[in-house]
This record gives structure tokens, C-alpha cells and sequence, in this order.
């Protein structure tokens, strides 16, 4: 994602997210963001929020 992506990111957007767990996998979830917890310009995905669910980690893709 560029940055004008990364800004684009509210909660109650869609979006895919990698979990910790997963990095190294790259395994995505999908989820409506409830909170942004960070937003670093230092990390190519640098937007790390927390869906409705709980889950927590950083996005991908932004969806539809």
C-alpha cells in the first residue's frame, strides 16, 4: 500500500489484515476496523488496527 492508501484507512472500512502469527505465512484476515492502534510511514504496512472482533494486526488491502 502507498501512502495515499495508508491514509484512506477509517474505522468501519473493510480491509484485509496479515495477524502476527501469520507474517510469515501471509495468511490475511478480513474485517471491518474498529480501531487504528498505529500508523508508521517506516513499514511498507504501516497501519496496524484492531477489527470488531478482536483480531489485531497489520493491513494489506483495503477491500471494495
Amino acid at each position: 500500500m502507498n501512502g495515499q492508501n495508508r491514509a484512506a484507512v477509517r474505522p468501519g472500512m473493510t480491509v484485509e489484515i496479515v495477524l502476527k502469527r501469520d507474517q510469515r505465512s501471509g495468511r490475511r484476515t478480513r474485517g471491518v476496523v474498529a480501531e487504528i492502534l498505529t500508523n508508521s510511514s517506516f513499514h511498507p504496512h504501516g497501519i496496524k488496527v484492531r477489527l470488531r472482533d478482536g483480531q489485531v494486526g497489520r493491513v494489506q488491502e483495503i477491500v471494495g
